[in-house]
This record gives C-alpha cells, structure tokens and sequence, in this order.
C-alpha cells in the first residue's frame, strides 16, 4: 500500500529504526519491532547506509521482515549524493521483487571519506527521477529550523517547494524540540503553495551527548526549559532517561490535540525506549 493514502484518511503514526551494524544487535532490532507493531503503526521506517555500504542489503531485508513479517508498511530511505543512475536502478529494481511501495528519498549527507557523484546532487533529482522510472510512493525530509546548509528560511521554502514539485507525496520532519516552531513552519509552508502531508519527526533525548550530537548534525536548537532539564539530571542517567521520555511524550501529546497530519518516532532501536513512547501515547491514537 502507498503510504500517501493512509494520510488521507487519519491522523498518521510512525517510527524509524536502522538495520544493525553487528549480528549481536539483531536481538534489540526484534524486540524493538515486536514493541513498536504492538501499537499497530502505519509505516515504519528504514535508514539507508551511503556510499556502497553494506547496510543497503539489510536496509531492504529488514524492510521485507516488517512488510511480510509484522504486516506494517515500510518506508526505506534512499539516498543519492554518492550513487549514479545505474546504482538507483537496480534499488527501483530491487524494491519492486521485494514488494516495497514507499522510499524516503534523501541527498545524504557528506562524508570526505566517500566520492560524490554528479547524477543527483540533491534530494529533488532523486524525486525526480524516481517518479519518471516507478510507481513509487515517494517521501521527502524537512526542516522546522532550516537544513544546516540553507542561508535562511526562504531559501528553505523555496528548495523544499522544488522537492514537492518534483513528486514528494509526504513529507517529515528533522527533529525539534519546541512545538511552536512546527507550527509556524507548517503555516509557512501552506502560505508558500507547500501542501502535502507532513509527519513532525520527534526523537526522546536520553543522555546528554546524544542532544549535543543530535544539534550539531542537524541544527536542531535546544529550549530553555530543556536545557535546565539536562543540567538538573546529567548524571543522573535513570532520572534523565525518565525526563526525556516524557518531555518527548508531552511533545506528542500537545501535537495529536493540535491535529498534526502524523507523528513520527525516532526509536534509535532502543526497545526501552520504543515501550515507554508506546506506554505514553497507545491511549490517543
């Protein structure tokens, strides 16, 4: 089933998770789905490793295990920056004879490690060209407080309004940790002609180098009151595990009441984490 049309007939709710690096983390991955299905879902998404990496292949398996096994739409993310048409046809080809409708299409980010190739230099030529060559549900990430590389939020709208131009049938958000800031950008996406569906990505922040890493890959900003949060209870890790989740909770509580097209849950493939969120929010969805 394509994702797009579960939007247009509820209130959408969400996870990610990523294919594990090491065999020995296959465990958490199981229990973690087995968690998260229980809340019955309607897509869950997939990362995708950049570059050639090995983590593609499981990206698609693990993928075909939540379709086949859990009966739950997945959504993979593909990324584009270091691969050239011929790679992005054999993932249309390799999606298809796995049954996969739904990809979250993404430049990737930039690693001098890994050579850049010029096919698709952003997430708007992979769009594109993956609406000319599939029937594809094709999704698209956003930014509440401006992708790190943009110069201001014009700039923003204007690059974000290219990518649903060229076939972004949803869209969800990075992380944020103010709601008010989702809002005003889902209103200037409206003003701005911008008007599919967006899920509003939301992470629980458990430790802090997590947030201090999470902000400097993403350029998320970090509220006053939960900055004082993380300076109450930094070493306190039970205490602070208890006050992220809820702060995340209390986040997705106030957007559900705000009637947001869908929530989207970071899980970091953290059963833990995954039960809580799920404990917290399976009476209002």
């Amino acid at each position: 089933m394509k994702i797009k049309e579960i939007y247009e007939k509820k209130q959408v709710l969400s996870f990610e998770i990523f294919p594990p690096k090491r065999d020995n983390a296959l465990k958490n991955i199981d229990e973690t789905l087995e968690v998260l299905c229980s809340l019955n879902p309607d897509f869950i998404s997939v990362t995708f490793g950049a570059g050639g990496s090995s983590n593609n292949n499981q990206t698609i398996e693990l993928a075909k295990k939540i379709k086949n096994d859990y009966h739950i739409e997945p959504l993979v993310h593909l990324t584009c920056l270091t691969y050239d048409k011929d790679e992005i046809d054999n993932f249309i080809y390799e999606l298809k004879e796995s049954g996969i409708e739904n990809v979250l299409a993404l430049r990737g980010d930039r690693n001098p490690d890994i050579k850049e190739k010029k096919e698709f230099l952003y997430a708007s030529d992979l769009t594109s060209y993956l609406k000319s060559k599939s029937e594809l549900c094709v999704a698209g990430a956003c930014y509440p407080e401006c992708h790190p590389e943009s110069t201001d939020r014009i700039g923003e709208l204007k690059n974000l309004k290219k990518k649903v131009e060229s076939g972004s049938d949803f869209l969800i958000t990075q992380l944020f940790l103010e709601n008010n800031l989702f809002y005003s950008f889902y209103e200037d996406t409206r003003i701005a002609g911008i008007n599919p569906p967006i899920s509003a990505g939301i992470m629980p922040v458990i430790n802090k180098s997590q947030i201090e890493r999470m902000i400097s890959l993403c350029g998320a900003s970090l509220p006053e009151k939960f900055r004082k949060i993380i300076n109450k209870y930094e070493h306190n890790k039970e205490a602070l595990f208890d006050a992220g989740m809820s702060y995340a909770i209390g986040q997705v509580i106030d957007l559900l009441a705000n009637e947001v097209d869908g929530i989207h849950l970071y899980t970091m493939n953290n059963p833990k984490v995954a039960k809580k969120l799920c404990d917290g929010i399976k009476s209002l969805i």
